[in-house]
């Protein structure tokens, strides 16, 4: 396991370094300044064990001063750049020099639009050919009661629940992203699974079949939690139950625990073309707030 926070390493250009365990409360007050598109980051940051480990590293810009820009590397490339012009400019190159030295790791890019594809554009050169890349994502969130009755039926999935969870999780993943995550025999994504269901962080609605076994009608999870925001991911209605709006009192169940119980905002982000979710989340109450785009490898 990486440390969370490594000693402090310059990146080559001298601009961006690897941030250390002082450095949390500044990284912090960066991902403050939009807690809704830095989710992401900032679970990374929440998930901070007491021995400061994780599966990656933050960095930071500048090298030196007060700190104005970060970037979670690991699964995910995550840059926080709450700047503009020449200022932004100045922190991508930073923080794209780091990760030309680190080498790629990270199965995709994720940001604000903007920063993100910055990024990205920077990389390119050296990085492999990326599979796809979704550069118009909207930004949702909702911050008060939904506009839909929620689903009853919809509950947290109990942490015994994996063979039940698992196959809806894995369909879900196929159509979002094209592939199976297990398909090579590796046991990550069942680890992440298993580690959201632990949590409580697994929404399901579960129905019988004709032959009385049960199945996962509806999915949704809390892939990133900060104490001010909540960001589902994961949303997935078996095609079999779609067009009965389940998606709609499904999200809505969510958001009334979730709000409840975990953060005060829950938020999401979607592909843009895919206009039956947006018109769904809408209708739950959603509110786009801003655009991220994703480069996957």
């Amino acid at each position: 396991m990486r440390r969370f926070f490594a000693a402090e390493t310059r990146a080559p250009s001298g601009a961006g370094r690897v941030l250390g365990v002082s450095d949390v409360a500044a990284a912090r007050a960066v991902l403050a300044v939009d807690p809704v598109s830095s989710a992401l980051a900032g679970a990374r940051l929440a998930d901070l064990d007491p021995g400061g480990r994780q599966g990656g590293s933050f960095w930071g810009f500048p090298a030196t001063g007060a700190l104005r820009a970060v970037c979670w590397s690991g699964a995910n490339l995550f840059p926080v750049v709450p700047l503009t012009g020449s200022d932004r400019a100045e922190a991508l190159d930073a923080f794209a020099a780091l990760a030309r030295a680190e080498g790629r790791r990270s199965s995709s890019v994720v940001g604000e639009t903007a920063v993100a594809l910055g990024l990205w554009e920077r990389l390119a050169p050296t990085w492999p050919r990326p599979r796809e890349i979704r550069a118009d994502q909207p930004s949702m969130m909702i911050a008060r009661e939904p506009d839909v009755e929620p689903d009853p039926g919809v509950r947290r999935a109990h942490p015994d629940e994996l063979a039940l969870v698992l196959p809806a999780s894995v369909r879900m993943f196929v159509e979002e992203v094209g592939y199976s995550p297990v398909a090579a025999g590796g046991s990550a994504y069942e680890r992440r699974v298993r580690a959201h269901l632990a949590r409580g962080r697994t929404f399901v609605r579960v129905e019988r079949t004709i032959a009385d076994e049960p199945f996962v009608a509806f999915k949704a999870e809390l892939g990133a939690v900060t104490p001010s925001v909540a960001q589902v991911q994961g949303v997935w209605v078996d095609p079999l139950r779609r067009g009965r709006r389940l998606s709609e009192s499904g999200m809505a169940a969510v958001v009334v625990a979730t709000r409840r119980d975990v953060a005060p905002v829950v938020s999401l982000y979607v592909n843009a073309y895919n206009e039956p979710a947006l018109a769904a989340y809408r209708r739950v109450g959603f509110e786009q707030v801003g655009t991220l785009a994703t480069v996957l490898f």
